[in-house]
């Protein structure tokens, strides 16, 4: 009989667990709280072992297919151009890709193929396991049981807090938060994207519209499923800002598709807790100004499933040695995300203009 894993979140991590796991024989469900595969989000970078993983998975050329070639322009605030960047973070190498988030998941879901059952619009609510099962109490009422629970249900896991603790005991706050919405023109395109910065903060439009602004803050006290919490926190400090932020700020504030949140990582010993484990951003979320999260998470996936492959039955030898393995690698990537935003927000104007000039 086929062994059963259940995996939270239609995430990159997630999806491409369910990739291996079906390939590797398990019957897979994928469990997604929200009603389909999550769209927008700001474009994201496949790197480093991530390219390997998709060359594995006969992804590699659609994915290029889909390849931003992007740039970006820092302005001032008469919206005139002083220095200009292409191919942010890429290495020498040309096989980086950068692509639309949602892009990367419909490639990744489509390569999983048919045998996978997706239950959206639903949760976990409770979780409980012994020796032999997990059983999951589902937001519909379902009780169901499977051999391996997989947590990809981001930075926010539900999995994590029910299995590991609250989230505080794993959050570290980077100093900073950002707000993404995307806007999306169809084929509407900018030659370039544009970044304009004054000290401590960052507006950004994207070459197909989308819209950010980031800032650097300590931590605020807010809820964090309060849209109109959010809105008000942006208005408060962007409302004197030049160059467009007064249209980015109208925009925002009229959309209900805004996301909001902090930039943090999740630093855990242990990813795994008897048959349940962890991976992407609830395990070890990198901060997006690292650039390396999607990459992680494909990665990440893709070393817990092999182990699991390769474990001929023992799971707790190949739990163990995801921890092992891919401990060093995270933590390595999770030190570069302060360079990184001090990179993208720089603190003075004198930061903003030594910046400007490495790129002009």
């Amino acid at each position: 009989m086929k062994k059963a894993a259940l995996v939270s979140g239609a995430s990159i991590a997630g999806l491409t667990m369910a990739y291996w796991l079906n390939r590797y024989g398990y019957k897979v469900t994928v469990v997604e709280i929200s009603a389909g595969l999550k769209k927008g989000g700001s474009p994201i970078d496949i790197r480093a072992e991530a390219i390997d993983v998709a060359e594995r998975m006969g992804i590699y050329e659609k994915i290029k297919a889909m390849s931003l070639e992007t740039t970006i322009e820092f302005v001032n605030a008469e919206n005139e151009c002083i220095g200009t960047l292409n191919g942010l973070g890429k290495d020498e190498s040309g096989r980086d890709i950068e692509l639309h988030r949602n892009h990367l998941i419909e490639i990744i879901q489509e390569s999983a193929g048919p045998d996978i059952e997706y239950l959206f619009s639903n949760s976990i609510q409770t979780i409980n396991q012994d020796e032999n099962t997990v059983t999951v109490t589902l937001k519909d009422g379902q009780t169901r049981n499977f051999d391996f629970l997989f947590g990809a249900d981001g930075v926010h896991s539900s999995v994590r807090r029910l299995v590991f603790g609250n989230e505080e005991n794993y959050n570290h706050f980077c100093g900073a938060y950002f707000a993404i919405l995307n806007v999306d023109k169809n084929n509407e395109r900018q030659n370039a994207g544009r970044m304009y910065n004054m000290p401590s903060k960052m507006a950004g439009i994207s070459t197909k519209g989308n819209l950010i602004l980031l800032f650097k803050s300590p931590k605020l006290i807010y809820d964090y499923s309060n849209a109109s919490q959010h809105k008000q926190i942006l208005n408060e400090k962007f409302s004197e800002c030049g160059w467009q932020i007064p249209a980015i700020l109208k925009t925002m504030t009229n959309s209900n598709e805004l996301y909001f949140d902090e930039i943090c990582q999740i630093k855990m010993s242990s990813w795994t807790k008897g048959r349940v484990a962890l991976i992407g951003d609830a395990a070890h979320c990198s901060g997006f100004p690292t650039g390396m999260g999607s990459s992680l998470a494909m990665h990440g996936a893709t070393l817990l499933a092999d182990e699991l492959k390769a474990s001929n039955g023992d799971y707790q030898s190949a739990f163990s040695k995801y921890d092992t393995s891919l401990h060093p690698v995270v933590e390595a990537i999770q030190a570069t995300v302060m360079h990184g935003l001090s990179f993208l927000v720089p603190d003075t104007e004198e930061a903003i203009s030594s910046r400007n000039s490495m790129v002009s």
